[in-house]
């Protein structure tokens, strides 16, 4: 499957009037160069680990490619940064075709989850490295390396040891030491992964701050939905090698293309039925528990005309009531078998006659408790259609 991956309008966070773009941190202009894969695939003996896949990463965006574990996505990044050769296919960073081009004469800046600082070399001198290995002049390396330790907010810990670092301070450093020598490209696999789930959320708008600023070209690995639909501009969805689904966080959550994406992107109730027509208002389903459901068109582009489809509703779309809805809605009762308290939300595992299904609402004080009978009522506009 072939993702063409298109700038955003709009980012998450916009803390800055523009970004600076390449060679901020040295006060160039030279712009900052995407990235394009064509076919790509990479084979391990007999296993294919990434199966034919294309994607155009335009200049400066924010690109996560996500998915389980084995879905590619390291793979990917890893042949994007040179550290993997593809078995087929081409690598074009910049314009320029890199299948041949090692590691270090490709200008990516890497971030891995374990943060790889020299122990014994203090913070600077960790920042400083790849400025040194190119044999950048001393001040202007004293000048590159301060810049960058103030933009990962970190100016007064230069003289330091990583052992004398937080978690998060640590990964800051990383990133420091991955953007000082302005490159074309950021690849990001599971940056935040070693971190508590505060420090996290954290970091995630930090390392989203900083990327905005200085415009760079990013590729960033998780199978973390959350970190993904927060700080993307575009999301690439992977399963088994290949790529389900390439678009905007929501447009991916709302719409998703397949199954998987549905069911790995969040948590959601999958009802199989039929589709009975198809026209230019929607598509009208015939589904188990709530009967004959209008999807709007724009909630069902990937579903052709009558015959087996699916109904996708999202677990937080499905609300909960102790009465059925006068009007407007629609309405099943059901019977809640169990309920798992989340603070400010509950998620609730419903049972609808044969079916299975979950609701995850926002509560005032009490869930409702479990063998409580409820009524879940949705609009059809909160609900995606697939092929069966």
């Amino acid at each position: 499957m072939v993702g063409n991956l298109q700038p955003c309008a709009a980012r998450v966070l916009s803390p800055c009037p523009r970004p600076l773009g390449r060679g901020a941190i040295a006060q160039r202009g030279t712009p900052v160069s995407s990235v394009q894969l064509n076919d790509i695939v990479k084979r391990f003996g007999s296993f294919v680990a990434v199966d034919k896949t294309s994607l155009t990463i335009p200049e400066g965006a924010f690109v996560t490619l996500l998915g389980p574990s084995g879905c590619g996505k390291t793979t990917t990044l890893r042949m994007i940064a040179g550290l993997l050769d593809p078995t087929e296919g081409e690598i074009v960073i910049g314009g320029r075709r890199v299948n041949d081009v090692p590691i270090h004469k490709r200008n990516l800046g890497l971030v891995f989850q374990n943060y790889a600082l020299f122990p014994h070399k203090t913070v600077v001198e960790n920042v400083a490295f790849g400025l040194r290995y190119r044999k950048v002049p001393r001040d202007e390396i004293s000048r590159r390396v301060k810049m960058a330790l103030e933009l990962v907010q970190l100016p007064q810990v230069g003289g330091r040891y990583p052992k004398a670092l937080s978690g998060g301070q640590q990964q800051r450093i990383a990133l420091a030491r991955a953007i000082v020598i302005e490159p074309d490209v950021l690849l990001l696999d599971e940056p935040l992964s070693a971190l508590d789930a505060n420090l996290r959320e954290d970091m995630r708008v930090e390392l989203k701050r900083i990327q905005e600023r200085i415009g760079v070209t990013t590729v960033f690995v998780t199978h973390d939905q959350s970190e993904a639909l927060a700080m993307s501009d575009r999301i690439v969805v992977m399963s088994n090698g290949k790529v389900e689904q390439v678009g905007a966080p929501a447009d991916v959550y709302n719409t998703p293309a397949s199954e998987f994406v549905a069911r790995f992107l969040g948590a959601s109730n999958i009802l199989d039925g039929r589709c009975l027509s198809r026209g230019a208002e929607g598509a009208l389903l015939e589904v188990p528990v709530f009967g004959k459901v209008m999807v709007p068109s724009a909630k069902a582009p990937h579903l052709g005309g009558a015959g087996p489809a699916k109904l996708v509703i999202r677990a937080e779309r499905l609300v909960l009531r102790d009465t059925a809805p006068d009007g407007g809605l629609m309405s099943a009762p059901a019977t809640i078998d169990a309920v798992d308290y989340q603070g400010q939300a509950a998620r609730y595992f419903l049972r609808a006659g044969d079916h299975s299904l979950q609701a995850i609402n926002m509560i005032d004080e009490r869930p409702f408790p479990a063998g409580a009978d409820v009524h879940m009522t949705l609009r059809p506009q909160d609900c995606a259609a697939l092929p069966g």
